[in-house]
């Protein structure tokens, strides 16, 4: 981490050891990071924590946990149904947000968290999905079922395979393959019809030819008040472009 960050650490559910990064001073912003990536990898190393610091947003970013310096526990007690999304509530409380005066986003899994958090009950001023689609909340079976076969063959998936991507990425984030085999079983869907329930002024930035999540404009149009923005790239290489960051400070300034 950059030295303008700092690392500390909270308890999330089960007394699990969670990573939490901040950089910047002002309003507080939550950010959850995306499938095998961290805080470092997704906010801090292309330059959108800084950005958002600058322009007057205290970034909060915890490592989700079996992810970055947070812990990965192998005992299956440990990931209840949704508890990426009670460790969220549980730091919520922690850092003593109250309702409205924060703002939150993520990108991909940290989507599909942010917004089960909103539907769970956080009360954010502003909301951002990044790397999100429609098909994406609701069809989560699919894409877990895609990173589960990637694990189970983790090591002998060749260049050309459709999960070869997905192996190499989880070896260089040095992913623990248990740990997030538990993890991605206790993610849960969210049916179109739940989103009435998100209420908030919400962006949903995702790339230009990124369909992984399905389609972010039809997420737009569903929520009941939200814009889409677009930027370049694939859901691999849109979360290094500068547009990104660009976007969500707009959207939260505006």
């Amino acid at each position: 981490m950059p030295e303008t960050v700092t690392t500390s650490y909270f308890r999330g559910w089960a007394g699990t050891r969670l990573a939490l990064h901040r950089v910047g001073a002002g309003r507080p912003l939550l950010l959850f990071h995306g499938l095998f990536s961290s805080a470092a990898i997704n906010w801090v190393k292309y330059g959108h924590a800084e950005r958002l610091a600058q322009a007057g947003f205290e970034v909060i970013m915890p490592d989700l946990r079996a992810h970055g310096m947070s812990e990965a526990p192998h005992d299956a007690t440990a990931y209840p149904e949704d508890v990426l999304v009670t460790d969220a509530l549980m730091l919520v409380r922690e850092l003593g947000l109250e309702p409205g005066g924060f703002d939150l986003g993520g990108f991909s899994l940290g989507s599909r968290t942010a917004t089960r958090a909103v539907l769970a009950g956080l009360e954010p001023r502003r909301l951002i999905l990044a790397g999100m689609g429609l098909e994406g909340l609701a069809g989560w079976a699919r894409r877990s079922a895609f990173f589960l076969d990637a694990i189970a063959r983790y090591g002998t998936i060749k260049h050309g395979d459709p999960a070869y991507v997905a192996q190499q990425f989880m070896k260089a984030q040095k992913v623990d393959l248990r740990a997030a085999q538990l993890l991605l079983q206790s993610v849960d869907d969210t049916p179109p019809s739940d989103l009435a329930g998100i209420t908030m002024p919400t962006l949903v930035v995702c790339g230009a030819i990124d369909q992984d999540n399905g389609s972010a404009p039809r997420l737009a149009q569903t929520l009941p008040d939200a814009r889409y923005a677009e930027i370049p790239g694939t859901h691999m290489s849109s979360v290094t472009q500068k547009e990104l960051s660009q976007q969500m400070v707009e959207f939260l300034t505006s």
